[in-house]
């Protein structure tokens, strides 16, 4: 999966303040054309400034000629939201990768979608699609308060009140997920505790969720092993405190990486051989016992002193 990814060159068309600490961006091609066609679940990673790159969710309408992204200013973030608040303006010059799909809303007769603060931001078109395939949605939408919610406007004007329920403070989840029935599919997005929650509560076939921070992972058990390049035949040693990115990039073997913590998917890189030991947030687990692919900057080698043998 990894390899050489174009850039695309962007224009901000315009800049929206959707609720207190959130503004959107509706990007367009610089050069006036179409941009690269997206579903609901996509997101890009947005090129801010030199070394400043982040990843956002598509929350407006898939194809036509403008995306748009929604950005939540994080007070103890790690300078991208800061950036785009305090300095991105429409007419600035922006790039991006992408866009890119680990979050897929697939055929349900039933979806029940959960969402907590920015979180909304990749159910927003989820429940356009929704609604076009005749699927009985509901959402439930938290924030700390009601000036926080983004795009509670566009969801009052957009669809039923019925399916949609608004609410601030603790969510009652015990009451919207009961009775889950057979075929529903329940899809959450938000901060890691009510996501943690979310999987409490619902059985893991059932569940789809995207992550905006890293889940836990250990690392007292991690041992050295090695990977081999398929297409060169070199063969590096992973030490037990480095990942395989690092290897790899002191190797000076380019590859493409973003957050480094296992869930924005862009160093994705296809295994040949061997059985990866996963720490990401963004493989299902389907895709995990398949093993074809891994992200390599926090996943490992399943067996101590074994090999993976990737597509590099």
């Amino acid at each position: 999966m990894n390899g050489a990814t174009g850039l695309t060159d962007l224009v901000v068309a315009d800049r929206r303040e959707e609720a207190a600490g959130v503004v959107s961006l509706t990007l367009r091609q610089a050069d006036g054309r179409a941009l690269p066609g997206w579903q609901p679940g996509a997101h890009i990673d947005l090129l801010l400034a030199e070394g400043l790159e982040r990843q956002y969710s598509l929350c407006g309408q898939p194809g036509g000629a403008q995306w748009r992204i929604a950005v939540l200013r994080e007070v103890d973030g790690r300078g991208g939201s800061d950036f785009v608040h305090a300095c991105v303006r429409p007419g600035d010059r922006l790039r991006a990768r992408g866009p890119r799909n680990h979050f897929p809303l697939e055929p349900a007769p039933r979806h029940r979608f959960v969402a907590g603060g920015i979180g909304i931001t990749p159910i927003l078109p989820m429940l356009v699609a929704a609604s076009a395939a005749a699927s009985d949605w509901s959402l439930l939408y938290g924030g700390r308060s009601r000036s926080s919610m983004a795009f509670v406007g566009e969801l009052a004007q957009g669809h039923p009140a019925a399916r949609v329920t608004l609410a601030t403070g603790p969510l009652d989840l015990d009451g919207y997920l009961a009775h889950l029935r057979q075929g529903e599919l329940v899809y959450a997005c938000g901060p890691a505790s009510l996501l943690a929650a979310v999987e409490a509560r619902v059985p893991a076939a059932a569940l789809r969720t995207e992550r905006f921070t890293a889940a836990a992972a250990g690392t007292a058990g991690d041992t050295a092993f090695e990977v081999e390049l398929a297409r060169s035949g070199q063969v590096l040693a992973v030490p037990r405190d480095r990942s395989i990115l690092q290897t790899l990039q002191q190797a000076g073997v380019g590859v493409l990486y973003s957050c480094t913590e296992g869930t924005c998917g862009t160093c994705e890189t296809d295994v040949l051989a061997g059985e990866p030991d996963h720490r990401d947030s963004v493989l299902t687990d389907k895709e995990r016992a398949g093993g074809e692919t891994m992200m390599v900057c926090v996943s490992r080698c399943r067996a101590p002193g074994g090999r993976l043998v990737l597509d590099l």
